[in-house]
């Protein structure tokens, strides 16, 4: 049922603030957005960068008046921590796509690995994958790519500014990254396994930090679905007089 504030069994909660949320895996973010809105009717909420459903970790929600300056937080540099398989390639550089090429990873050495890690940091060009929000003409790459579609994609300009080999045991290595707005670390994994020439998919992704936000500050839903609407505009408004000493506000 398509959500109506004005339907909603209780009265519109009208808090305005940001809420940090630790997304499990298998929600989407306009999950996670839907379940704080109907659930407490709030009718403003949007988030700042997605997180695919396989992913988890943090998610910024603005509430209210403060849906507003989604744009500027959405622009902030984020944090994450995942887990890269060598080895294989899927059609949208994550183990929810179909496998479409393997390849030999056991002469991979993390002298070697770390050497390609190198060559991904910095700024570069980096091609969204047809699996992705992205719009060419109007159209959703990955709407297209349900049709079997594939077009071609402008590179976009983005900065890693730390790439780190975390744990290595074949076929696994485990990193931490920290990169620009639009980022695709499907994408990175992807390329790094066609520069090792093996292949490599992401298996495990988690967000950490995004801009001044913290994973350390965020909720997990199981810790709301149980409060009235009094006592989440409570949070709402706690929370946000805590960040109000980031510059938030």
């Amino acid at each position: 049922m398509r959500y109506d504030a004005r339907r909603h069994r209780l009265p519109v909660c009208d808090v305005s603030g940001i809420l940090l949320i630790d997304k499990p895996a298998g929600w989407t973010s306009f999950d996670v957005v839907n379940f704080v809105r109907s659930r407490f009717n709030v009718p403003k909420v949007g988030h700042c960068g997605t997180l695919d459903p396989a992913a988890t970790g943090l998610l910024v929600l603005m509430l209210g008046a403060f849906t507003r300056k989604s744009e500027f937080f959405s622009g902030d540099d984020k944090t994450y921590e995942g887990t890269m398989e060598l080895g294989r390639v899927t059609d949208s550089g994550d183990l929810e796509g179909t496998v479409v090429r393997e390849g030999d990873c056991s002469m991979v050495s993390e002298a070697q690995l770390r050497e390609v890690f190198g060559k991904f940091t910095g700024e570069q060009w980096q091609t969204p994958p047809m699996v992705s929000a992205v719009k060419v003409g109007g159209k959703k790459l990955y709407e297209l790519a349900r049709k079997g579609v594939e077009i071609e994609r402008e590179p976009r300009r983005i900065v890693i500014s730390r790439l780190e080999l975390l744990k290595f045991a074949t076929p696994y290595c485990d990193f931490a990254v920290d990169c620009s707005k639009g980022t695709y670390i499907r994408t990175l994994c992807a390329d790094i396994g066609e520069a090792l020439g093996c292949g490599g998919v992401l298996a495990r992704l988690r967000r950490t930090r995004s801009g001044r936000f913290s994973i350390a500050d965020a909720l997990q839903l199981d810790a709301i679905k149980g409060l009235d609407q009094s006592a989440f505009k409570d949070l709402v408004i706690s929370r946000l007089m805590k960040f109000a000493g980031n510059g938030v506000g």
